[in-house]
């Protein structure tokens, strides 16, 4: 956010006040751990906003099909045609979005590695075949989540996140105090080749982005590694997330169903899939379970992942950009009875907020509008690291780091470590990389200035 206003306000000075001073230094630090990470996902998620939009370009020879002149296929012939192509197991298939777009099968072979085929649905024509999760999207996804390095950096999701929340709300506190000189605090004064005009267009952007950086930052956290796992817990353990209701009388397997279909609403990812509980001598076979779950007005687009053993089940779903239309189905794979049917509605009230707040978070709400603004949130949040790498090479001592200096009155910074005690407590991983920052300020920054102040 801003850095701290020069000239006269009508607050203390800004080297005798020195709360104000202790607030600076922690949105300095906050900027120093956390800018990095935030261009990273500014710039990744700005692309994902338009995942489709780019996927379907990038790989038009493979999701894109010309209009159908004909009815299409059934998917156990296309199923055919994909196993040509890529021989081993079915387990999952995803019907066309559009007339226009190719049926997806995913093939795991014998090494258990999985591979997308891409079938016309009108001439069972394999179009093509790619590893799992192999475009540049889901590339671009996991570098978004950070889990394109490893478990150990996805903990940062929610350390970043934190981090983010307390650079906003330094920031605003450092930018607040009104000016005495008549000037609007809208106002960007300077060229850009002063520290002046930096200072002020990056309050100014940081004041109108604040709201929804904030708001990504919070969103972010169901994805995080530790918060965002007991937030989870917490919402399916009560009959605030995962509706119970639905799954009564109904056996459960120990198996969630993000492992069925490797991506899954937030609510539901770790809801156990059901089992079957009819008994016959095959199951009723791909045909008859997408007829089936047509028929019961499952969106197309939806993902159906095949039984996996006698006791498995045919599980369809499909998260779309209407909220509304969210919804998961299980059938018993032999009498084709619906064991499950689960919609957006059925979720309790942290269930539908959280999955509101994350679709909106990642540009899906309200179609392009809900895209654009994100678009330009993730351009400000690169705008403002700029901002504050310009604002401080300007501003540091030669030579030096250029960290705010501590306040004479040292009970201010237990203030601060007071106030940000309590968002450690909220987010533990937060909490441990404050102690983290606070030894390090404290060995390597404060420590040796007194010593070279007593020597």
């Amino acid at each position: 956010m801003s850095n701290p206003i020069s000239g006269a306000s009508r607050r203390q000075p800004e080297n005798t006040n020195g709360f104000y001073r202790a607030v600076w230094r922690w949105h300095f630090y906050a900027g120093l751990f956390v800018l990095p990470f935030l261009v990273l996902m500014a710039i990744t998620g700005g692309a994902y906003l338009f995942r489709d939009e780019i996927d379907n370009i990038v790989y038009a020879d493979l999701k894109q099909v010309a209009a159908p002149t004909t009815p299409a296929l059934p998917y156990s012939t296309q199923i055919d045609a994909a196993l040509a192509m890529q021989a081993g197991k079915v387990v999952k298939l995803t019907t066309p979005v559009t007339p226009t777009s190719s049926t997806e099968v995913t093939i795991a072979d014998a090494t258990g590695t999985r591979h997308a085929v891409y079938v016309n649905p009108y001439s069972a024509q394999a179009l093509g075949e790619m590893a799992d999760r192999g475009t540049i999207m889901w590339t671009i996804r996991h570098l978004h989540s950070l889990a394109e390095f490893g478990t150990f950096t996805n903990a940062l999701i929610e350390i970043v996140g934190g981090w983010t929340i307390l650079l906003v709300l330094t920031g605003i506190y450092l930018w607040w105090p009104k000016r005495v000189d008549g000037t609007s605090r809208l106002a960007i004064r300077g060229k850009p080749a002063s520290r002046r005009w930096w200072r002020d267009s990056h309050a100014v952007v940081g004041l109108f982005a604040g709201f929804f950086i904030l708001f990504l930052a919070t969103t972010g956290m169901p994805w995080s590694i530790f918060w965002g796992k007991y937030a989870n817990q917490f919402a399916n353990g009560t009959p605030t997330g995962y509706p119970s209701g639905v799954r009564v009388d109904v056996p459960l397997s120990t198996v969630p169903m993000i492992d069925a279909f490797g991506e899954t609403g937030w609510t539901t990812e770790n809801a156990p899939l059901p089992l079957s509980v009819a008994s016959g001598p095959k199951a009723i076979g791909i045909d008859a379970a997408t007829t089936t779950l047509n028929d019961l007005g499952l969106t197309q687009g939806y993902a159906v992942s095949l039984p996996n053993g006698p006791r498995g089940v045919y599980s369809a779903s499909i998260y779309p950009d209407d909220l509304s239309l969210q919804r998961v189905i299980h059938l018993d794979q032999y009498s084709g009875k619906p064991l499950i049917d689960m919609s957006y509605a059925d979720y309790g009230p942290l269930g539908r907020g959280l999955e509101w707040a994350i679709n909106v978070h990642m540009g899906q709400e309200y179609g392009l509008t809900n895209q654009i603004v994100m678009l330009m949130v993730c351009a400000s949040i690169v705008f403002m690291a700029i901002s504050a790498g310009a604002m401080w090479w300007k501003r540091r001592p030669d030579g030096q780091m250029g960290v705010p200096p501590l306040p004479r009155d040292i009970r201010k910074v237990y203030g601060v470590m007071a106030i940000l005690a309590i968002g450690g407590i909220i987010f533990p991983l937060v909490g441990l990389s404050m102690i983290v920052i606070l030894l390090l300020d404290l060995f390597f920054v404060v420590r040796p200035r007194l010593l070279l102040r007593n020597a």
